[in-house]
């Protein structure tokens, strides 16, 4: 194949022409990414070190902020490179494990907030088999499912698109190597093959937000029936975080993806493209603890230094 069909590198969307705007946009997207990076370190360490928080809804929680370190730091350490640098280049095989590194951890993300939609669909609905559904071995099978199929799906999406020969130029319309961009580029129609991959995807993320739903209408309904204030209180302070959190992801991924094409441009889709792949990565520490006592005073303590020196913060 010729360099026309596979480009040795891509070119970027840049967020500004300007000097001046692109340091404004690295000095921003550096903040966002330190943000990420003290929210969900605090939120691991925390969860590691604190003994009272070895529950499962913790546990995901933990994998959870491993995936929102995971997908801001596929996209922005390149895109604050290019801002401060004043490119738009990315090489072939780095666009290669953009593509793989994203796909696969925003796919394990949203079947992980599906994950714990159920986890707390257990624990308020039939708290007396909570610890028998939910035990350890169990949690750590679903993570692991989790973390093992969406690696190979990202294998799969990855080998698949960039075997495609591309004609259309090497520019892509978003800050970050994305498929559906990539596929633009295509001059063959067995760029249908992936297309079809991807509404497969669609189909499965439609069955898990289906899940999400019909949880969470069942979860409402057991806790407006709770007689107790205190209880409604502890199972709103559980689930409003976790629901907070999936339609923001939802809601950004969904319009950005399904948006009428009259209504495409690259300042659209770059808007949208910051919506939901470096947004919740960083807002998702605070929506978290927000309402949490538990995880707030255990952050806390990391934050002060409280936590005893001789704590094994690996064990279970």
């Amino acid at each position: 194949m010729s360099n026309r069909s596979f480009p040795t590198e891509f070119l970027l969307l840049p967020f500004a022409d300007t000097r001046e705007l692109q340091l404004l946009h690295f000095g921003l997207f550096l903040g966002i990414y330190l943000a990420a990076l003290l929210g969900n370190g605090l939120i691991l360490t925390a969860i590691a070190c604190d003994h009272r928080l070895h529950t499962p809804m913790y546990f995901f929680l933990l994998n959870l902020a491993l995936l929102d370190l995971g997908t801001i730091t596929t996209t922005v350490p390149k895109a604050m490179a290019n801002s401060l640098w004043d490119t738009r280049a990315i090489s072939y095989l780095e666009c290669t494990a953009q593509v793989f590194f994203f796909f696969f951890f925003i796919s394990a993300e949203f079947y992980l907030l599906t994950i714990m939609a159920y986890d707390r669909y257990i624990a308020i609905c039939k708290p007396l088999h909570y610890r028998t559904i939910m035990a350890n071995r169990t949690c750590v099978n679903m993570a692991v499912v989790t973390w093992g199929s969406t690696f190979l799906y990202a294998v799969l999406h990855t080998a698949n698109t960039f075997s495609l020969p591309l004609c259309q130029g090497n520019a892509l319309d978003q800050f970050f190597c994305e498929i559906p961009r990539i596929l633009q580029l295509s001059c063959s129609d067995v760029y249908l093959r992936e297309v079809g991959l991807l509404v497969f995807s669609i189909c499965l993320a439609f069955g898990c937000f289906v899940f999400l739903v019909l949880s969470y209408v069942q979860i409402f309904r057991v806790v407006l029936r709770m007689p107790s204030e205190q209880g409604r209180h502890k199972a709103f302070s559980m689930c409003l975080p976790h629901l907070a959190v999936v339609s923001l992801f939802i809601s950004t991924g969904t319009f950005s993806y399904m948006k009428p094409p009259s209504m495409s441009s690259s300042s659209l889709n770059l808007f949208l493209a910051v919506l939901y792949s470096v947004l919740p990565p960083a807002v998702n520490p605070l929506i978290y603890s927000m309402r949490n006592q538990e995880l707030k005073d255990a952050v806390w303590k990391v934050m002060t230094g409280a936590f005893p020196e001789r704590i094994n913060c690996l064990s279970s």
